[in-house]
């Protein structure tokens, strides 16, 4: 949520930082704004609430020079959205200029103390008490604006990535960052700031990673300088980063979400590459392999992740517990870090985010980490913080996912979960030889089956029709598939805005049943596994009160076909992979319905795509 991006270098700032904004569109906002300064060291700011495209219109007849600036989209947490409330805020003075990801917990104190002091407040956000608090610290203690803001925050209690420009220093931007991500690009006598690298990545492949608690100069002519919050300066290690351009656009497609949908066939390609030998007989996880006597001496796994990680969480704990015979707990990040967890240091946490941003899987893997277990992290994104904050881990390695609804994300987890079942599995001698190859063989083959399925998107498209002004859906599924069917129900709300719930099949004689009639459609994953005769039992109870039922089933299935509404076919494959065949339909199925009502479904209303906030 929220994005920042910054520029400072011998071109005009403002299209780069628009170019930004619009790359950065993806991660949900309900405001825009700039900061910049012009040749005459003036310090203008525009900012409106709506799309970058009003901001755009907002500054169209006004001065936009300047080789040095700050832009930013917010997603509303303290004060609603409007023009007073977006960013950037100036100081009082309005020599000063900042933007802001993240809540300030303790803004209240600090502001009741400005207003002592004589400070007047045009919003009501705590973005704009920092600001004036970063002032009224560098006029008190007469300093520069690197110690003001180090002064600061010094004395903030919260979440923030900032950036700040000085109308006194036309040739810096100070940043800052504390649980909440900021990147630097490094081009030819030119840098770059964002809230990640999607803004960056046209420009240069270079970048470094903000840490927690550390603040960044980027000097016109001195380059970039990290220091802590005591002023200690510290090693900025340059990263190359692993994206390219194309990855970020749209590629011929309608949106965002509908080519991630048909990228899936070979992001699990690329997930997939280099872990499983030539042969198909061996899969290998380094993760693993360079610890595992901790994956030996492990007595329980506990998983935390939030929303669509948290539905491929509990397929993992069905995958760990099937083949590696370790008991599993999977817990909601945001839940977890509020409670007292009992956890011993042989205990695995298992911290998966697409982001790998999220707050309270960061928040949840810092309780595990002082408790002193070992901490393993599945993300997507390559230097995230919780990718430098664990011990060991995997990438997902699906590429940038730009549709807030999560798709090839929820898919390459999934796939990362089995191979990292595997690979414990075979360390600790609780699966077959037969068994493994089996599994591994599966695997390598899902890729073909879900071009199989996507084949289906033209079908799913008239199935749509039928359902988009239906106001509630269930989703079932039972064993594997009951977790791929709270997620086929979290993509129909997140997108359409249709009531959706999912539930264990044989959950439904225990409440859920009293909903049924012939106006609630019901979607019943009855892919053939150990207990698909248990599935079809639920589905005649549900249409023995009149329920329409749309059954997505394993090819050349007679049973269920015979009795539901409308079915859909996927291909055969073990039942511990089905999750992931059947998501394909079920992400198409949402998409269109959205489609249908006009939604858009690269950028839902109130979501936001990494949650970098509580």
């Amino acid at each position: 949520m929220c994005g920042i991006v910054g520029y400072i270098g011998n071109q005009q700032a403002y299209p780069i930082l628009i170019k930004g904004l619009h790359r950065l569109e993806y991660r949900g906002y309900d405001s825009a704004g700039v900061a910049f300064m012009n040749e005459k060291q003036e310090l203008n700011v525009y900012k409106t609430k709506g799309k970058v495209s009003d901001l755009e219109s907002l500054v169209e007849s006004q001065d936009v020079s300047g080789t040095i600036g700050i832009a930013h989209t917010r997603w509303a947490t303290h004060g609603e959205p409007n023009n007073e409330n977006a960013h950037p805020h100036y100081s009082q003075s309005e020599t000063i200029a900042l933007i802001h990801n993240g809540i300030i917990e303790n803004y209240a104190v600090i502001k009741k103390e400005l207003l002592r002091q004589g400070y007047t407040f045009k919003s009501t956000t705590d973005t704009e008490v920092l600001v004036q608090f970063i002032e009224y610290v560098k006029k008190t203690n007469k300093v520069d604006l690197c110690h003001a803001v180090q002064i600061a925050l010094a004395q903030v209690i919260g979440a923030y990535a900032i950036a700040v420009i000085d109308k006194e220093n036309p040739n810096q931007i100070v940043a800052a960052r504390k649980s909440s991500p900021l990147v630097v690009g490094i081009g030819d006598n030119e840098y770059f700031l964002a809230s990640d690298a999607t803004p960056i990545v046209e420009y240069t492949d270079k970048v470094v990673y903000v840490n927690d608690e550390e603040v960044v100069v980027i000097d016109r002519k001195n380059g970039v300088k990290l220091l802590n919050l005591s002023d200690v300066e510290q090693t900025a290690e340059v990263t190359t980063l692993k994206m390219n351009l194309s990855q970020l656009e749209k590629g011929g497609y309608e949106n965002f979400m509908l080519k991630e949908i048909h990228e899936q066939q070979q992001t699990l390609v690329d997930c997939i590459r280099g872990r499983i030998n030539v042969e198909g007989t061996e899969v290998v996880l380094s993760g693993v392999v360079d610890n595992k006597d901790k994956f030996l001496n492990a007595k329980r796994i506990i998983i935390v992740a939030c929303g669509t990680s948290w539905h491929a969480a509990l397929i993992g704990e069905f995958l760990l517990e099937d083949l590696c015979r370790i008991p599993v707990e999977v817990e909601y990040a945001s839940e977890f870090r509020y409670r007292h967890p009992i956890i011993y240091k042989n205990d695995i946490v298992i911290a998966i985010s697409q982001s790998g941003e999220t707050a309270d899987t960061l928040a949840a893997v810092d309780i595990a980490k002082q408790q002193g277990a070992f901490i393993y992290g599945i993300c997507n994104v390559v230097g995230s913080s919780i990718a430098r904050a664990t011990d060991s881990g995997s990438y997902i390695h699906v590429g940038p996912e730009i549709g807030v609804a999560s798709t090839k994300a929820f898919t390459g987890q999934i796939t990362v979960l089995s191979m990292l079942a595997l690979t414990i599995a075979k360390l600790r001698g609780t699966i077959s030889n037969e068994h493994y190859v089996e599994i591994i063989q599966e695997l390598q083959d899902i890729p073909n089956k879900l071009k199989e399925v996507l084949k289906l998107d033209d079908k799913i498209r008239d199935l749509s029709k039928i359902f988009t002004y239906a106001h509630n859906f269930i989703y079932l599924g039972r064993g594997y598939n009951y977790p791929a069917a709270l997620e086929g129900a979290l993509k129909l709300k997140e997108i359409s805005y249709i009531h959706a719930e999912g539930y264990p099949a044989a959950e439904m004689k225990h409440g859920p049943i009293a909903l049924i009639d012939n106006e609630m459609p019901v979607v019943a994953l009855a892919t053939s596994d150990r207990i698909y005769e248990k599935t079809v039992s639920n589905i005649q109870e549900i249409k023995a009160r009149k329920g329409k039922v749309i059954a997505v089933v394993t090819e050349g299935d007679e049973v269920v076909s015979s009795i539901v509404d409308y079915c859909i076919e996927i291909p055969k494959t073990l039942e511990m992979f089905a999750p992931i065949v059947s998501a394909i339909p079920l992400q198409l199925f949402a998409y269109y319905i959205a489609v249908n009502k006009g939604r858009n479904v690269d950028q839902p209303r109130n979501l936001a795509k990494s949650v970098t906030v509580e």
